[in-house]
């Protein structure tokens, strides 16, 4: 059984022995191996994760954030980081931040070597989330998630008659 040290400190034999598999489930290309860092050592407002995308797989889906900040540190490998609709090549040492209300971000690897990565930002109480792509707005209070279409939102005022 996994136990923390007096300072949380968490070893890399024990990181890469909790390394688990995950994918979003509006992308059937996403796959992602990873470890939740930030979870393991008690962080409660901060997520920090490190993940690893196999080769010709992505990350989850393009998106954007309007109430949590979120950063991606490159470690290992090399990617394709599509931002505010524009392509980048990316690799070892380099950085993203995405302050609020955040551009549309999203990460692939179309090559053959794995790319390993640090990505983190706040864990709020509250996050909307859009997927341009998609048409879809993600609503999350705590651990209520909710998805709306974007179509169906309408400009605020007077309620209309049934």
């Amino acid at each position: 059984m996994f136990e923390y040290s007096k300072n949380r400190l968490i070893k890399a034999e024990d990181i890469k022995n909790r390394e688990a598999a995950f994918s979003h489930p509006w992308n059937k290309n996403s796959q992602i191996f990873g470890v939740e860092l930030g979870v393991l050592t008690g962080l409660g407002r901060t997520g920090v994760n490190i993940l690893r995308i196999p080769g010709g797989k992505e990350s989850f889906v393009y998106h954007s954030h309007s109430n949590e900040e979120e950063w991606i540190y490159i470690l290992a490998g090399k990617g394709i980081a599509e931002i505010d609709e524009e392509e980048y090549e990316v690799g070892p040492g380099d950085f993203m931040g995405f302050p609020i209300p955040s551009a549309a971000h999203h990460l692939r690897n179309p090559f053959n070597e794995d790319l390993l990565y640090l990505v983190g930002g706040e864990i709020r109480d509250l996050d909307i989330a859009e997927f341009p792509k998609l048409g879809k707005v993600m609503l999350r209070r705590g651990d209520d998630v909710q998805v709306y279409n974007q179509d169906d939102g309408r400009e605020f005022g007077p309620l209309e008659e049934s």
